[in-house]
This record gives structure tokens, sequence and C-alpha cells, in this order.
């Protein structure tokens, strides 16, 4: 296929994505994450102070608060407790601004989330241009194919949250990095320093990009040198070099955070700071950062290091969750395998299959302990990227499945875009060799269509999909709620049910980041989970968002001690409505 043809199949499928993501989200309230991201988003810009959720580094924030900028009216509740006294008052701070200070959060939040979807299509330009650099236009195509349809990335690219930012700056910052390596000019250094910091500026996991690409310039040293002595030459050459671009991308974050801090108070980000580290269990950290919060020219420095150790607190302290029947704060050490299982296309996983094993067929066809190090060396060098693609993919797999913190499959995202590009590239390379290439994409055509339907079916409730192993997305709360199923995003719709049913009062128990008294108004009637059914007049309605119905019904698993059961008698009533997945509606008779 010519290039000018493939660059206009790219260019649909991209304009294709930003048309079915606008579109579905348009009816989306503001879920859970996102009542705290983007109002401290607006907060960073409006206000260079970064006081409010210090947990996750403020680029993406601050993209979605750029468009406020724009929007004629928008009040700053400046008095608020939450803004002035409260530490981190996240929460709080952001009811504030999205409900009660005569703001319009859904054209807020619909303009907040367009920077999100531009960064999903940009990711979706580098892996299809990457995978254009490498394998040439039809893997390329497949991998912005797989990209488009792949549910997960649909659902959270429209979000005002981090988890597709950091995909895209764990995959961007790696094509810059490989290419430094191949060729370490001026220019690729300069890039790749660039990228890494902007990465570690959109999550702070990425900071597993440091150990990562230090071990791939161990391998690329090795694969490059003939004895020990050449060795040590070549990694001291890439080594000094990565030091450079480490400085390059420490030197972006020192500024970033300057602007961010330049207007917080000293002596609140030191109380803040002192208060939020209590907790953390390692006392010469925590010390360190009140210390450097104190001084002004490290202050920056100190408000990296607490949301570094904040996420890092938060990852081995756990979440408590619902999971397939059971409730736990410890998580599962199957939760993310499984997740990602039922949550990603089942056709994804039978091409992800095929290439697991055409590769394990490619590796062994000749036995593997002859001429393994010259072999090796020769793989490595002809084949860099897509070793630190694989290299990626299982130092992240590796890391998630030590985490406790088991809240949604979306914390596996920074592996897709690599995951998707060494799939497309294993099975076209497998479909076009050997015999019945032509019967082999018959095949690859079904799955490919398979994939796209099933996606589409789901519209526009992206974030609520799980494939054909779950029962599909009506199934999917019995399997995993919270960011996986029911993160708030159907609280309009509810109240859209109410009107054209002509509801006049409705108990809710909802779980997300939109505010039941705004769209429900003198409708919404408080209901909780270990609320006495007893108290609920009979023929009232009652609306419980999944992951408090199932938080309610699960479980409980070994060594958790919270209440559960509470919404077992519920048991015993058929829903009268599903709205968009994620809420249940009940008539209590």
């Amino acid at each position: 296929m010519s290039n000018k043809k493939t660059n206009i199949i790219a260019t649909f499928l991209l304009i294709f994505m930003a048309i079915i993501t606008i579109s579905s989200v348009a009816g989306d309230s503001v879920t859970m994450d996102e009542s705290s991201h983007l109002p401290a988003g607006y907060s960073y810009i409006y206000k260079a102070d970064m006081r409010i959720n210090p947990e996750h580094p403020p680029l993406m924030k601050d993209l979605a608060g750029l468009p406020l900028l724009f929007i004629k009216g928008v009040n700053f509740p400046e008095q608020s407790k939450s803004w002035n006294q409260e530490i981190n008052g996240q929460w709080e701070f952001g009811s504030d601004f999205l409900y009660r200070s005569g703001n319009n959060p859904d054209k807020m939040i619909f303009w907040g989330r367009m920077p999100m979807i531009a960064i999903l299509l940009l990711l979706g330009f580098y892996v299809f241009m990457w995978a254009k650099e490498l394998f040439g236009n039809n893997i390329a195509l497949l991998s912005l194919f797989l990209y488009g349809f792949s549910p997960t990335l649909l659902a959270h690219g429209r979000l005002v949250t981090t988890d597709v930012a950091a995909a895209a700056g764990a995959f961007i910052s790696t094509y810059y990095f490989v290419k430094f390596l191949n060729n370490p000019s001026k220019k690729n250094i300069v890039l790749s320093g660039i990228f890494f910091g902007l990465a570690e500026l959109l999550k702070y996991s990425l900071i597993l990009l440091v150990p990562f690409f230090g071990l791939v310039v161990i391998i690329f040293s090795f694969s490059k040198s003939n004895n020990f002595k050449d060795f040590l030459k070549t990694f001291w050459f890439y080594f000094i070099k990565s030091v450079l671009i480490g400085l390059i991308g420490f030197i972006l974050i020192y500024i970033v955070y300057l602007y961010h801090v330049w207007n917080y108070p000293l002596e609140k980000q030191l109380s803040d700071t002192k208060f939020i580290l209590t907790s953390f269990k390692t006392r010469p950290l925590a010390d360190l950062t009140s210390l450097l919060a104190g001084i002004p020219i490290f202050r920056p420095i100190a408000q990296y290091l607490l949301g570094l150790f904040m996420v890092l607190q938060r990852a081995s302290g756990g979440n408590t969750s619902y999971f397939m029947g059971e409730i736990s704060a410890a998580g599962w050490k199957n939760y993310f395998p499984m997740v990602y299982l039922i949550k990603e296309t089942l056709s994804f996983h039978i091409l992800l299959l095929f290439s697991l094993l055409f590769g394990i067929w490619s590796l062994f066809k000749k036995p593997f302990w002859q001429n393994t190090i010259f072999r090796t060396k020769k793989w490595l060098k002809e084949h860099l990227a897509e070793f630190s693609m694989f290299l990626f993919v299982i130092i992240y797999w590796a890391t998630s499945l030590s985490s406790n913190l088991n809240i949604g499959v979306r914390h596996l995202l920074p592996v897709f875009p690599f995951t998707i590009v060494l799939v497309a590239f294993a099975i076209l390379t497998f479909v076009n060799k050997g015999q019945y290439s032509n019967y082999k994409r018959i095949v690859l055509a079904f799955l490919l269509i398979w994939q796209a339907v099933s996606v589409l079916l789901v519209f526009p409730h992206f974030l609520a999909y799980f494939n054909e192993i779950a029962g599909g997305a009506k199934n999917g709360y019995k399997f995993a709620v919270d960011s996986n199923l029911d993160w708030g995003q159907d609280l309009r719709r509810l109240s859209d049910w109410t009107n054209e049913k002509n509801i006049d009062k409705i108990y809710v128990d909802y779980f997300g980041g939109g505010n039941t008294e705004y769209y429900l108004k003198n409708k919404f009637l408080p209901w909780w989970g270990s609320r006495n059914p007893n108290e609920m007049p009979k023929g009232s309605y009652l609306a419980v968002s999944a992951t408090f119905l199932q938080g309610g019904r699960g479980k409980s698993a070994p060594n958790f001690d919270q209440p559960t059961g509470y919404y077992n008698w519920l048991n015993n009533y058929t829903p009268v409505a599903r709205i968009g997945f994620s809420i249940f509606v009940y008539r209590i008779d």
C-alpha cells in the first residue's frame, strides 16, 4: 500500500476516534476522579497554587483547566473552607467549584475533556508513526486500528484523568529514547530529555521509566560489545548521555513545579506536607521532603516528592473494592490479569495468543543453545525497539501485580500501546508467512470486524464494556465495578429517566463525581447502604450505583473486617431500569 493511501486511512481512523469520543462523552456526568482533577487543574492555571490534589502530577490537569479560562463567568470558590483551611480538601473543593459557585459543570467538564481527547489522538498518531517506521504501512494501519477500537482507551481517553496520558508518556518517551540509542545526536538527546520530563509530569507511576531506561542501556551496550572492555566503554558512553537526558527532564519538571508553587504560601505548603506524610512509613524520606518544603529554592522538588510518596503509600495500602463476589482492601493477585481478560475484546485476546505462540515458535525454531550469545546480540541490534517494548510490558505488569490498589483496568493502560504494536507486528508477519495466507487474512478480517462491532455496540457506554467472557456490559457488574464499570458517569441519564417516567421522588445511593441535588433537585432523597430498608415507604423508587450495590452484596475476603451484606435485601427485587449499565433502579413494594 502506498504511503499516500496509508496516511489517508490513518487520518480517517483518527478522525473517527475523535467523532465517537466527543459524541459519546457529551451525555456523561462528572466521574469520580474528574470531580477532583478538573477543579484542581483550573486552580493551578488560575492561581499558580498546587494545594489541591498533589497526588497526581499537574500537566494533564493544567490542560483540562486551560479551556475554562475562555468560558465567561467561571467563579472560583476562593473563600471556601475547602480552599483556605482544609489540607488537600480536593473532594469538597471539587463540589464547591462545580456545583456551589454558580458555574455550569456540564459545560466545564465537556471543554475540560477536549484536551484529553487530543492526547488520545496524539498517542494514536505515535502508535501509527512508530509502527510505520519499524514495520511498514500495513502493520502501522493494523496497530492504529487495534488502538482505535480498544474499549479501555476509548473509555478513559475521554475523561479528565491521567491514565491514557501515562500510556502516552511511556510510549512516546520510549520512542525518543530508542531513537537516542540508535543515534545519540544532540537533537535526540534533547528530545529524549524533554519527553522524559513530560512523561514524569503526567503520572508518578512513570518513575518506572528510570530503571527501565537504565536496563535498556545495559542490554543495548551488551549487544554492541565484543568483550567486557568494550561493554564498559559503550555503557559509560551511553550512561553519561542518559544522565544528561535525566538532567534535562529534571529541569523541565522543576520549571513546571516552580510555577505550581509560585503562589502556594510557604507556610501552608510546609504544614500540608508534614501532615500528609505523617503516616508515610519511610520517615527519612518524609522528613527530607518536609525539610525541602521549607526552603524556597527546593519547594518545587518537595512538591514533586510529596505526590510521588503519596502514590507509593496508596499503592501499598490498597483500597476497599469489589471483585468477583468478594470485598477486600488488600487486593487480589489475580485482579489485573482477570480484569484485563474480561475488559479488553475477546478478538484482541485471540490475536495476542496467536502472537505469543508465533513468537515462541520463531524463537525456538532453531535450537536456542546453538550460538546463543551471538544470536541474542544480533537480534538485539536489529530489534532494539521491539525488545524495549516487550521489556516495558514485562516490568509494568510485574509492578502492577505487586500492587494492592485494585480499582480498575485503567491502571494497566501504559502497556496498551506497546502490546498493540507488538501484536500487530507478530500477526501480520504470521499471516504473510508460509502457506494459507489467503485463509489467514480472512480469519484476521473476521476478528477485526468482530472487534469493531463489539466495541461500537456499547456506544456511548465505553466505560462499561465487558467482553463475551463476562457476558457483555449487562453482566460486567458481577465481576468488577468502580472505574471498570461505574464511575458516576450516568447521573445525568438518571435525571433524564426520572423526567421521562414522571418520578416525583427517588432515593439515591450514588457513587461518582456528580451532585445528586444539582441534577435531581427536589426529587432527590438521600439513601445509604447501612440504612434500615424498613425506613423506605412502600412504592418508593431506589437508585443504587453498581459500586455501592455490589459492595453491599459481596462477601468479605479473608482479613476484611468491615460491614458487608447490607444490600442483600435487594436480591428479592428485580430492577425496573438500568441506567447506562451503572445505576440500578428498584421499585420497593
